[in-house]
């Protein structure tokens, strides 16, 4: 729900003034609207520096040819035609370790920063494989009151780490992005986001259902922040951003300046290339010539399925990825940002959109892959 609308600003802006909220995030909800693709020019942010050792894709020599073609599902118009069409940012297909189409449109370039949203739960899932893998956590079974012995619910004893990661912690949190009083907005756009975190409760018994909740995300950040001893963002810079040959530099958005607490289950900004590049190391079995990054075991542990998880779409859930049927995988954000990568076909594809768009963006790959 966008709110536009300058009826439906007053109201809410008189019902956050007349309720006397001692928090400001009702009012920058109102004031910046919806979640949009220029997310990572309004919150302050880590730092985090491009890699030492750069690995760039190398690029086909006929580019501009698959832009130009017209299938049938791209509604009988060249495919660069049907994804501006359908509010695409960036879009970019990297086939054995090859770029064979890049492509970026309005004001938008090869240098543009885009938010990558809740792609971000995907880099976190990571983190924890490297975490473990260094012994920073003893097992996934390891409960969450180890490292914040200070959540004041006493049913957190029975959340474990795994439970975090499946997205079946039973805690209470509504995944609602249209709502300014709901706690993913409070999340999102408020200024101290680990009390927000600490004072949460929980409604049922952990492993029962799924239930896709950011919350269960900043609950893993904040045990990989205690566990390591470092900040999030340093932890994503010498583990994965430097070892992969990130690119480019990014940062992470933080709750405030004063708290400088990571929003871990959204807000990496960094270019198209560097997003890819994780994609391409996912596929390439966590390996950067000859280097191990991520464990092959978490990568093919973290894609398994275990349980009847699925998300709003049907797609099975793992720990915080998505998987296909066919044996594909994809991250997923709000407004169509897209990561999917498909091992049979050696291809990795990333999206960055304004909007959706009705748009079923993982079939939509599929089909496209198929074509290649």
């Amino acid at each position: 729900m966008f709110l536009r609308n300058n009826y439906l600003t007053r109201f809410f802006l008189f019902i956050f003034f007349l309720t006397g909220l001692n928090s400001c995030y009702v009012a920058r909800y109102v004031g910046w609207n919806f979640a949009d693709i220029n997310d990572s020019e309004k919150f302050p942010a880590d730092s985090i520096a491009a890699s030492s050792h750069p690995v760039t894709f190398s690029k086909a020599k006929n580019m501009g040819l698959i832009g130009n073609e017209v299938y049938s599902f791209t509604e009988g118009l060249s495919l660069s035609v049907f994804l501006e069409n359908h509010q695409t940012a960036a879009f970019l297909i990297i086939r054995d370790d090859t770029l064979v189409y890049e492509q970026y449109f309005g004001k938008y370039g090869r240098e543009s920063v885009f938010p990558s949203f809740s792609i971000a739960k995907s880099f976190v899932s990571a983190l924890v494989g490297i975490a473990l893998s260094e012994g920073k956590f003893r097992s996934l079974e390891q409960p969450i009151t180890d490292f914040l012995p200070e959540l004041k619910d006493t049913l957190f004893r029975h959340v474990t780490l795994l439970n975090l990661l499946e997205m079946r912690s039973g805690i209470r949190f509504s995944e609602s992005y249209g709502n300014p009083f709901g706690l993913t907005a409070k999340f999102y756009y408020g200024l101290n986001l680990k009390k927000y975190t600490l004072s949460l409760t929980m409604e049922e018994l952990p492993g029962v259902r799924y239930n896709y909740q950011s919350a269960n995300t900043e609950l893993l950040a904040i045990a990989l922040e205690r566990a390591t001893g470092t900040s999030l963002s340093e932890y994503l810079q010498e583990q994965i951003w430097d070892p992969m040959g990130a690119g480019f530099p990014a940062t992470w958005s933080v709750d405030s300046r004063r708290h400088r607490q990571i929003k871990a289950f959204c807000c990496i900004n960094g270019r198209s290339e560097d997003f890819a590049r994780f994609g391409q190391l996912y596929l390439d079995n966590g390996m950067v010539n000859g280097d191990t990054v991520i464990p092959l075991s978490w990568i093919k542990e973290s894609l398994t399925l275990r349980n009847d998880s699925k998300d709003s779409q049907g797609y099975p859930y793992t720990y915080h990825w998505r998987v296909t049927q066919e044996g594909d995988f994809f991250a997923k954000g709000i407004l169509g940002q897209y990561l999917y990568v498909s091992p049979s076909k050696r291809v990795v594809i990333y999206r960055a959109g304004k909007k959706s768009d009705r748009v079923i963006w993982p079939q939509f790959f599929r089909d496209l892959i198929g074509r290649l």
